[in-house]
Order: C-alpha cells, then structure tokens, then sequence
C-alpha cells in the first residue's frame, strides 16, 4: 500500500515539475489567475459600475475620471471590461463544463457497453458535428432568447460531441487492459470498474480537451455578442463591448471603446490555449524533465 502511494506521489511530482518546465504555460496560469482575482473582487475594491451614465462624458476618451474612457451612452469603458472579464470567463467555463457534464457518460457508455448504446451515441454525435455549429447556435439563440443562462447552455450542450469522441476512444483502450478484466474476473460491479478502473486512466485527454473547449467557447460567445445575438446591453462581455467596432466612425476615432477589450481577449484565450499544452506536455510520460 507505501508503495502504490509512492508510485502516485511520484508521478504527480514528475507531472508537476514537467509543467513548471513549460515557462508559457506557468505564465498562463498566473496571468489567468490573477485575471479572475481581478474581475471578482477588483469591481467591490474599488465600487465599479458598468450601468451608470456620466452624462458629461458620452463618447469621451481615457481622462482621470474614467481611465479607458466612456463609450457612446457615457458608461465607464474600464468598469465594463471588468464586468466583460467576468461574464465572458463564465459562459467559457460554465459551457465547458456542460460540454464535459453532458459528453463523458455518454462516451463512457458507448465505449464500455458497446453494442447498440455505441451505435445510437456515435451517430447522435455525428448528427451534431454535421451541423454548422455558428449558425446552429445563432438560430438557437434567436428563438430561446439571448440571455446569458442561454447563451451559456446552447454552447454547452452543443459542444458535447467532443469530449464523447475522446472518452469514448480511451475507454476502447483502457476496457482491454489486464487490470479491467482481473476486475471483472472477481465480480467487481459494473459501476466501480468504470469509477476506479476506466474514468482515472481514460481521462488525460479529456482534461486537455476541457482547456481548449473553454477557449473555444469565450471566442463563439464574443462571436455572438459582436454579431448582436449574444450577450445584450445594458450587460456587458468582451464581445459586445467589440461590437462597438462594427461603427466606422469609432473603429477609426475612438480606439478606446473596442481595442483593450480585443486585446484582453485575445490574451486570454491565448493564454488558456498555452495552459492547455503545458497540460498536456506535462502528462506525456515521454517528456522528459
């Protein structure tokens, strides 16, 4: 029993230290986290609000009062950024997790069970992949309605398919190995063989693909919200505060309404994007140290 924990701890340690190897990577991690320290508690530190109306500044650029300026209606563009962050960091998450929530049983059974369960799961997932899934979610959209909780549950829902296909083809893998059928061989339950056995050997690929769904889907709600079916105002995300770009007049005069919003945006999903190899260079037993 010492020795099955020293091996685990061992190989933690080797996971951990593989990571801290990958410099991007840890830059990520501490710029991703400090990014969602920033939007949570920066908004109660210093009393921001994305709603009110300084009717003295409608349009005006970065001053003392408002330090990235106010957009057209006189809301303070800083304090929508921050409010931006922390809707967009959500749908992304909370959509991925949905996608994780929803696809993984169901990987798990077509791949464990096989049979017909395989066949009706495979196929639904080739039936979602076969559609355009932009349009797909703007039509979608536009008929349950363009909230957040919306917004958040199409993207999931729609984004199942993927983690389905990855656990489905570990656990093809994993249910052929010595330790699964030794399981089976002794009457272990169904249930424990997939819980201990099956899910803790089947699931690096599946943590990988969680990072980078989560990328994916903080640029499809900015995509929506910049086409104005996403995220609606008087709320404020990443993408509708970039749908300010679509005005010539402000895309070319007033590059504090639609530039730190592109720019923060594009770090962070470049950042969860680096976060995402690093995991993956990490749990790849051949990197060496």
């Amino acid at each position: 029993m010492k020795k099955e924990k020293g091996i685990k701890g061992s190989y933690f340690q080797d996971v951990v230290e593989r990571f801290l190897h990958h410099k991007l990577a840890v830059f990520a991690l501490f710029f991703l986290a400090v990014e969602i320290l920033v939007v949570i508690f920066l908004p109660m530190i210093l009393g921001l609000d994305p709603y009110s109306i300084d009717v003295m500044a409608f349009g005006k650029g970065p001053s003392d009062t408002h330090l990235m300026g106010t957009d057209d209606v006189g809301r303070d563009m800083f304090a929508r950024i921050i409010y931006g962050g922390r809707v967009s960091l959500t749908v992304g998450i909370l959509s991925a997790v949905i996608s994780l929530i929803v696809g993984i049983p169901l990987g798990l059974i077509a791949g464990y069970f096989r049979g017909k369960s395989e066949i009706i799961v495979m196929r639904l997932a080739d039936i979602f992949m076969s559609f355009p899934s932009m349009i797909l979610i703007l039509v979608l959209a536009s008929v349950l309605g363009q909230s957040i909780v919306t917004i958040t549950v199409v993207i999931g829902v729609l984004g199942w398919p993927d983690f389905a296909r990855l656990i489905y083809a570990s656990t093809l893998s994993v249910r052929e190995k010595e330790y699964v059928e030794s399981a089976k061989a002794i009457g272990t339950k169904t249930h424990n063989i997939i819980l201990r056995y099956i899910v803790p050997n089947a699931s690096a690929p599946v943590i990988i693909a969680f990072t980078f769904r989560t990328a994916q889907a903080i640029i499809t709600e900015s995509s929506l919200s910049f086409l104005g079916l996403g995220v609606q105002p008087p709320a404020a995300s990443w993408g509708n505060i970039l749908y300010y770009a679509q005005s010539i007049s402000v895309l070319a005069n007033k590059p504090w309404m639609w530039v730190p919003a592109g720019i923060i945006l594009i770090i962070t999903v470049l950042c969860i994007n680096f976060l995402g190899d690093g995991i993956r260079d990490a749990l790849d037993t051949k990197m060496s140290v």
